[in-house]
């Protein structure tokens, strides 16, 4: 019988630990799987020389990220890729407004953003070509993890989320970038991804486990209630009335000295770090950190206006709370579920109406205000901000690109040409990247794919992409298929 001794087992292919005890025990029957000995080598030695690689403009500047998911897919020509000299079917109804960068151009909507993109960039260049992409569900899951996935049909539906799901890439940055704070490091808000009854596709831990996937806070409240976020429960991040935290440290002292009489063969299962996840989760309540995070009130009543009073607004504003406090990763998913009416970026019909005076506003103030704020409070320089959706809108109004019925003054799916910004963390200030053509259907130059718009957000914490983790059937991945974008920082 071999013996091998080392660390404490982890499932990544992290550089920094080596083959564990736990790597060599599960050949035998890993091998069956088709993950022998000499391919878990092999996989440590890609991440080491995966992270071997890991520098250049922007690395490692982030010790946070807010996604600002704008699930739907808004028309960029109707925010921030404007055109003019075009057909009327394909130019926007919305005026044109000069921006803080000369010769740039928004559109009325975004009179605000307009006064701070000296502040970020825009990335005008974002696209795919979809393979069963068209529609949200698909296109959510390849955003969010970077893959995409086996079973899609016409329609674009997926199965329900799956233990065997890639994860999230915030589950990915939590787990390889792990807080010492006592705070919640992965939080998701104010609802799930959704498309009609698939719900939550490509927003949990997948095969990471549940251990990595995010606190998710969804007050009660249909999707037009504005006034949910001023309703929110957190009573799992509370203490019972009847217990204090004194009496918590007792039962955890007590729990130290039950496991140090713990015989060897129980200590075989240590690695699976029970106590860390209990000490952390103790420290969590005790510490009331995160309580005092989500008390939206305690912000003064210009601050809440300026977010705007709405739940997209107020997300943004708890956003900001949250990496103050010590959140790693906050994903603020667009309040209105995809493929629906009103304040959707699914605007198939009533485009003009529906973003004048729903959709558009609450961007504006949100994430004109959240970026603001951050700079003011010099937390963008290590906060990175992500503003976008999962495909643009159709050049052509009325046209339909996915199957859906789309009226005169509306724009369908596509994934060949949108928008993205960027702010925080090293990026560039000020900046264009890329440029789509005459009527916005396709970029001229520097396409980004969702792929590497992942990847430049794991450059951004010191991730390499390439790193490998390990799958549901111990096979090893890489994060995403895709390198970083470090032309997008400064």
């Amino acid at each position: 019988m071999f013996r091998f001794s080392g660390p404490s087992s982890k499932d990544l292919c992290d550089p920094a630990l080596g083959p564990t005890r736990r790597d060599f025990l599960r050949v035998g029957g890993a091998g069956m799987l088709g993950m022998t000995l000499g391919t878990m080598l092999q996989g440590k030695a890609l991440a080491n020389t995966a992270a071997a690689a890991g520098n250049g403009p922007g690395w490692a500047k982030a010790k946070s990220v807010i996604l600002v998911y704008l699930q739907g897919g808004p028309s960029h020509l109707d925010l921030w890729d404007p055109k003019e000299n075009v057909p009327d079917n394909v130019r926007s109804a919305f005026k044109t407004i000069p921006t803080k960068i000369p010769g740039v151009h928004f559109t009325e909507i975004l009179p605000r953003l307009a006064k701070i993109n000296d502040k970020f960039t825009l990335i005008r260049s974002m696209s795919y070509s979809p393979n069963g992409l068209f529609n949200h569900t698909a296109a959510i899951y390849q955003m969010m993890t970077g893959y995409t996935t086996d079973k899609v049909s016409p329609s674009g539906q997926l199965e329900p989320p799956s233990p065997k799901d890639f994860p999230n890439f915030g589950a990915n940055i939590v787990r390889l970038r792990p807080t010492n704070e006592p705070m919640l490091p992965f939080v998701m808000l104010p609802r799930p991804l959704q498309e009609s009854n698939v719900i939550g596709k490509g927003g949990a831990a997948g095969f990471l486990g549940k251990a990595f996937d995010p606190y998710t806070l969804y007050p009660g409240g249909d999707d037009m209630d504005m006034e949910k976020m001023s309703r929110i429960k957190i009573e799992d991040l509370q203490l019972r009335p009847d217990v204090f935290s004194a009496r918590l440290r007792r039962r955890a002292d007590l729990r130290d000295a039950v496991n140090a009489q713990m015989p060897d063969i129980e200590k075989a299962v240590e690695s699976y770090n029970l106590d860390e996840h209990y000490t952390r989760a103790l420290e969590l309540i005790v510490s009331g950190r995160a309580r005092d995070a989500f008390a939206l009130g305690d912000e003064s009543e210009k601050v809440r206006d300026d977010y705007g009073r709405n739940t997209f607004g107020q997300s943004c504003l708890l956003a900001r709370r949250l990496v103050e406090a010590g959140t790693k990763v906050v994903e603020v998913i667009w309040p209105k579920v995809a493929n629906s009416d009103n304040h959707s970026w699914d605007q198939h019909i009533g485009l003009t109406e529906r973003m004048k005076n729903q959709s558009g506003p609450m961007l504006d103030a949100g994430l004109s205000a959240l970026i603001d704020d951050l700079d003011s409070r010099g937390l963008l320089e290590e906060t990175l901000v992500v503003a976008v959706g999962e495909f643009g809108r159709s050049p052509q109004k009325g046209l339909s690109t996915s199957g859906n019925g789309n009226s005169a003054d509306g724009r369908d799916h596509w994934p060949y040409c949108y928008t993205a910004c960027l702010a925080g963390a090293g990026i560039k200030r000020g900046n264009i990247h890329g440029t789509s053509d005459k009527t916005g259907s396709a970029p001229t130059e520097d396409p980004v794919h969702p792929g590497e718009l992942l990847a430049t957000i794991y450059h951004a914490f010191g991730i390499d992409p390439a790193t490998m983790v390990m799958n549901h059937l111990n096979q090893p991945r890489e994060l995403v298929k895709a390198e970083a974008v470090t032309k997008l920082f400064t």
